[in-house]
């Protein structure tokens, strides 16, 4: 029999119900697509504890943190460029009570020319035993030697001859350096550790003003990725430096642990802004480099460390949470002689770069700037202007200046 022709108006309603499941099918798609890529998890967060003196602000840090990184990589000793031994001697309890594996760090000056290889194995299973014996749950050896790229061979060596002297199934790591992509040599250095660490924090010249460049870095990056097949991880900063010059032009000092007087005719602050590594961070986990399978922080912030990220911000980029800063300015209420400080708060989350400039009340009759400001004039009137680089950390206050004015309220305003 021939077949039945439908009527139009059945015909209708079955292409109208095939349409809306086609397009329920492509919601569903979407939703699923758009769910496996929030399921994605964020990169693992490592952080460096390199502070030669365990205070018990060090200690607290390590203990507030601890729940939020995967392992913490410890500087255990450094051999100095005149092939002296410093020892950092860190609180192997307070480590064991964290709960988080250790990698420990010995740190070779790049002038040592003589590497000693018999004498950097015994330190190493020495220290390795004691801090096993010390209850540590030790998740590897990390050298950190950031030599010339002629010295990439010796180098190489070096490791070849130290790996058979670890315990076994101890992984070998090793930081590397953005210099060395170049050379033919790397190859033969990555084959020897297990695990590499690229830092890409520090290594552009100062006088350029930069610790850190995300343009550069995220290059590095992807062409460090072609150079290795072994699992590696990024160094990132979450803290600041001061560079001093002499008259020459020529770095007289950099001091990034703690904010003391440098000699130098002049100097800068170089720092990077939580929120421009916060992005860097979200892109890192959005699309990773090839072999890339986590992220050190340089270093492990505290409440006293003046030159890093506070411990809340810090921990909010590591839990890809929104930063926040909240900036407001106020003067105190009069003191002696009528004078009332300038205050600076942030009551955010995030720290938050000075601003360029706090424009005073113009019945204001007297004013000048302490603590990285001046007072300058210009066609409105006077304003403090940063004269100084600088953060200003979550939760923090800072006094910027004074003024004596005849109003009970004076009025103040932030210009970033």
């Amino acid at each position: 029999m021939p077949p039945r022709s439908r009527p139009a108006s059945q015909g209708s309603r079955i292409d109208r119900v095939l349409l809306r499941c086609r397009r329920l099918a492509a919601v569903c798609g979407l939703l699923l697509l758009a769910a496996c890529e929030r399921a994605t998890p964020p990169l693992p967060n490592d952080a460096y504890v390199w502070q030669r003196r365990w205070t018990p602000a060090l200690v607290q840090a390590l203990n507030d943190s601890a729940a939020m990184l995967r392992s913490w990589r410890v500087l255990a000793a450094e051999l100095r460029a005149d092939g002296v031994w410093f020892d950092a001697a860190p609180d192997l309890a307070a480590l064991a009570a964290s709960g988080r594996p250790v990698v420990l760090v010995l740190r070779l000056d790049g002038r040592v020319g003589d590497l000693g290889e018999a004498g950097i194995a015994e330190r190493a299973a020495a220290t390795l035993a004691a801090w096993r014996g010390a209850g540590i749950t030790l998740a590897g050896l990390e050298i950190d030697y950031d030599c010339a790229t002629a010295r990439l061979p010796a180098y190489a060596a070096l490791l070849a001859s130290l790996k058979p002297h670890l315990p076994p199934g101890l992984p070998l790591s090793i930081t590397a350096l953005p210099t060395w992509l170049n050379s033919p040599a790397l190859a033969g250095l990555l084959a020897v550790p297990d695990e590499t660490v690229l830092q890409v924090h520090a290594v552009l010249n100062p006088a350029q003003g930069l610790l850190f460049d995300p343009k550069r870095a995220r290059a590095w990056l992807d062409a460090y990725a072609r150079r290795t097949d072994k699992p590696w991880r990024v160094a990132l900063p979450a803290y600041g430096s001061r560079v001093a010059w002499d008259e020459h032009g020529r770095i007289a000092a950099i001091e990034s642990e703690r904010p003391a007087l440098m000699p130098g005719d002049r100097s800068a602050e170089l720092l990077v802004a939580p929120d421009a590594l916060a992005a860097f961070v979200r892109a890192l986990d959005h699309e990773p480099p090839a072999g890339l399978t986590g992220i050190v922080w340089f270093r492990l912030p505290t409440q006293a460390d003046t030159r890093a990220w506070s411990l809340p911000t810090w921990r909010a980029v590591l839990a890809r949470q929104p930063l926040a800063p909240a900036l407001t300015v106020a003067a105190n209420p009069p003191g002696p002689g009528g004078a009332r400080d300038v205050l600076l708060a942030n009551r955010g989350n995030a720290d938050t770069p000075l601003p360029f400039a706090v424009r005073l009340d113009p019945r204001c009759d007297a004013a000048d700037g302490i603590n990285g400001y001046t007072l300058e004039y210009d066609r409105q009137g006077r304003y403090l202007r940063r004269a100084q680089d600088g953060l200003l950390r979550a939760g923090a206050e800072r006094a910027i200046g004074w003024i004596r004015c005849d109003c009970a309220t004076p009025s103040l305003h932030v210009q970033p």
